[in-house]
């Protein structure tokens, strides 16, 4: 899968937006870079921490909102210098995916946006502890193969599985939740689209 395609797809999509305040912001950055297999994501593990709903789950760089934040691109590039290390001032800005809404038993009213980037040069990683553990370039491709899709149980909802896809070692570094729905809508615009996977679960995601 290569960078000029998805130059291409995502500069003539049209992201759906959601209104919502200031306070109910949040966004991501889906990084990118040219790998030997095509296209890698920026995956991060998160920092395992008591009373974080995200504790220790496979993400994109990204938080909330700021009241100095101009815009949900800048919380996209502040929140992955402040995690990672990362400046994507000078980077390829690819464009914007649709909005999501946040996970409804944990932030309901929250709205997150997701800007795509491309980094041509190697930059060092530098990790906040505090946020985060582990980064992991991923190659797009392979998250298509199904030996890699798991049905991932989360310890709160102990009847119910998820769609994710492992992306490291078992039962550890597994996207799942809105990295995975982020990542289905930009395979929808690359024609790519995951299969349907969700079954009964339609309740737990935004229409």
């Amino acid at each position: 899968m290569k960078i000029e395609v998805i130059r291409e797809k995502l500069s003539s999509h049209r992201a759906v937006r959601v209104d919502t305040p200031k306070k109910y912001q949040a966004a991501v950055a889906i990084i990118l870079r040219d790998g030997a297999q095509g296209s890698e994501v920026l995956l991060i593990e998160r920092a395992v921490r008591e009373g974080d709903p995200w504790s220790g789950h496979m993400a994109f760089p990204g938080g909330r909102r700021d009241p100095a934040d101009a815009s949900t691109i800048a919380v996209a590039r502040r929140e992955t210098h402040e995690e990672v290390g990362l400046d994507l001032s000078d980077s390829e800005y690819l464009g914007r995916l649709d909005d999501l809404m946040g996970n409804p038993r944990v932030s309901p009213k929250l709205v997150i946006s997701a800007h795509a980037f491309h980094v041509e040069r190697e930059q060092e990683f530098v990790l906040d502890p505090a946020e985060v553990q582990q980064t992991i370039w991923f190659p797009l491709a392979e998250l298509h193969d199904e030996s890699r899709w798991v049905d991932h149980g989360v310890s709160d909802l102990p009847d119910v599985r998820f769609p994710g896809v492992l992306v490291g070692e078992p039962g550890r570094h597994v996207v799942w939740g809105l990295t995975y729905r982020f990542l289905d809508r930009l395979f929808v615009i690359l024609d790519r689209p995951f299969p349907d996977r969700w079954g009964k679960l339609k309740r737990f995601i935004d229409p």
